[in-house]
């Protein structure tokens, strides 16, 4: 197995207020070895747009039904304001990406569905005004980890 390092000029740095943040431009995924993936991904701009309970309940029932049409193992999950953890096997038929692409994609869409009433108790996510409306719920990509032994899976479980 080759494994690439990064160096800081090969990576495009995005700035977001006084952070810098960095992102690969050639990012180098791993499929095809029947290894579990640790994946994370992060609502738009860090905002906690999964704070509510309706919110994250909705995204495990998501979860639930990509899981079910790509048959994929769902070992763990972890469901924060702001970012998702999930542990899941390679689908069969399709690579982990396409899986991902699909429950955020599901997500979005269910969030922003328009047509429903809200109690004015309940706390308003900032895309359900009118006044703020945000380009994307999800921010473009995720982090992927190959969990390739029983300690890297036991170290992402805790």
């Amino acid at each position: 197995m080759r494994v690439g390092r990064i160096s800081m000029s090969q990576m495009p740095t995005v700035t977001r207020g006084a952070l810098n943040l960095t992102m690969p431009k050639k990012l180098k995924r791993y499929y095809g070895r029947g290894d579990l993936h640790f994946v994370t991904f992060s609502c738009y701009r860090q905002l906690p747009l999964l704070r509510t309970i309706r919110a994250r309940n909705l995204f495990v029932h998501a979860l639930g039904k990509i899981r079910e049409r790509y048959n994929l193992l769902l070992v763990g999950y972890v469901v924060m304001p702001d970012h998702v953890h999930l542990l899941i096997s390679e689908p069969a038929k399709i690579t982990p990406s396409v899986a991902l692409k699909a429950l955020k994609q599901r997500v979005s869409r269910d969030l922003r569905k328009s047509n429903r009433r809200v109690s004015d108790a309940q706390l308003r996510l900032p895309f359900m005004s009118a006044d703020a409306s945000l380009p994307r719920f999800w921010q473009p990509r995720f982090y992927d980890f190959n969990v390739y032994s029983r300690r890297k899976k036991r170290e992402k479980l805790e």
